[in-house]
């Protein structure tokens, strides 16, 4: 019998994505589901303002945000710095598809968020990200056009169809069509699976 399906929309630029990732994969040996990833790239302009136009409100939100972020992950030894730049982080969001179809999702999910939030690795660099899923145990080979052929369009099917499920950011998690965005509401995700 297959096991149940937690669904996770995540994106590697976000931090709070970084910090449920552990805590997904737990869900699945708590509860017996298969979490089954998927990227959904974040227009951070759309939401947050791009940076030479946002507003001071606009500003003190995302300093809350990162502060909060970095609270967390101290509480549980990682390291959260802020991002360089506004990424588009397709390339590495497309490299998730690959690394799924190749079967090392969660080596290449241990290499990439970490390395990215130390500053080790960047998001769009198509190079970084084929080391890393080479790294992880996939033939990285064919990465370079699966990212501009299949990836990309299987990438965009799924952002459009994530957006027609109700899902607005990351890491945003489905069970039976109920959403339940944020890291922080991960114990209430417990507990639904729970019951």
């Amino acid at each position: 019998m297959p096991k149940p399906v937690v669904t996770l929309y995540t994106d590697y630029k976000s931090p709070f994505a970084y910090l449920a990732m552990a805590p997904a994969y737990e869900l699945e040996d708590a509860f017996g589901v298969e979490v089954d990833w998927l990227p959904f790239t974040l227009d951070i302009p759309s939401f947050l303002g791009a940076v030479e136009s946002r507003s001071e409100a606009q500003w003190r939100k995302v300093k809350y945000a990162y502060m909060d972020a970095r609270r967390w992950a101290n509480k549980r030894g990682l390291t959260v710095r802020g991002p360089r730049k506004v990424y588009d982080s397709s390339p590495a969001q497309i490299g998730l598809l690959y690394a799924k179809d190749a079967g090392v999702l969660r080596a290449y999910n241990e290499l990439l968020f970490p390395r990215f939030w130390q500053h080790e690795l960047e998001v769009d660099d198509v190079a970084a990200v084929t080391a890393c899923l080479a790294e992880a145990g996939a033939d990285a080979d064919g990465f370079a056009g699966f990212l501009v052929g299949e990836g990309r369009q299987r990438h965009d099917v799924i952002q459009e169809e994530a957006k027609q499920r109700g899902v607005f950011g990351v890491p945003t998690f489905i069970v039976d069509d109920e959403l339940f965005w944020g890291y922080d509401r991960i114990d209430l995700l417990r507990e639904r699976l729970a019951a």
